[in-house]
């Protein structure tokens, strides 16, 4: 399956690439605005919130090309939010000080970062899933494209099984919200979780 690297993507990207014992991930595209590329939804006290990673613009360049832009500190910002909305979750001491290490690293380009998220995701289910990376960009491809995941504006609702998040009481369950808030909520579980749908 083919997958573009995501900013700690949403649940259901997790849900496919579990269904493999390799990936491959695009990093020949040319770089996209409003997808999870550099952005995540989380659940924060007000309902769903969304952190975006702000980059630095140089025209139209390919993914791999985009560096980060730390100028206002975005990373720190991320960093609070995170422990705003998760503090009172049950693995939130599980996972808090990989995630500040991570935000405190600020490394230069998006898909690096990005790759590391994945890593860091990856480690945390215990998953070893091998994953190469594209040599070109083409439309279409012999494997199986699940590029459009990344898509973040029009996403389709897709039914996901309910688990218990920080704010349900206020707002309800939000479905396909970052890997983040699986982790957070679930911890080891996370992996049953996601291969449910297998």
């Amino acid at each position: 399956m083919l997958f573009i690297p995501s900013y700690f993507a949403p649940i259901i990207q997790y849900v496919s690439i579990l269904k493999n014992e390799k990936i491959v991930f695009e990093v020949e595209d040319n770089y996209q605005k409003q997808t999870y590329r550099n952005r995540c939804n989380i659940y924060g006290a007000n309902g769903k919130l969304t952190l975006n990673i702000p980059i630095i613009h140089n025209g139209k360049q390919k993914t791999k090309d985009v560096k980060i832009d730390y100028k206002n500190s975005w990373h720190k910002q991320h960093l609070k939010s995170l422990e705003s909305a998760y503090y009172s979750s049950p693995f939130f001491e599980f996972y808090i000080d990989d995630l500040r290490n991570l935000y405190e690293e600020k490394t230069l380009y998006l898909l690096d970062f990005n790759l590391k998220c994945h890593n860091f995701v990856m480690d945390s289910l215990q998953e070893n899933i091998q994953f190469s990376k594209t040599k070109t960009y083409e439309i279409d491809t012999e494997i199986i494209d699940c590029r459009n995941f990344v898509i973040a504006k029009k996403e389709p609702n897709y039914k996901l099984k309910k688990y218990t998040q920080v704010f349900d009481n206020k707002h309800g369950f939000i479905s396909n919200l970052s890997i983040l808030d699986l982790l957070f909520m679930e911890g080891a579980n996370s992996e049953n979780y996601l291969k449910k749908y297998l």
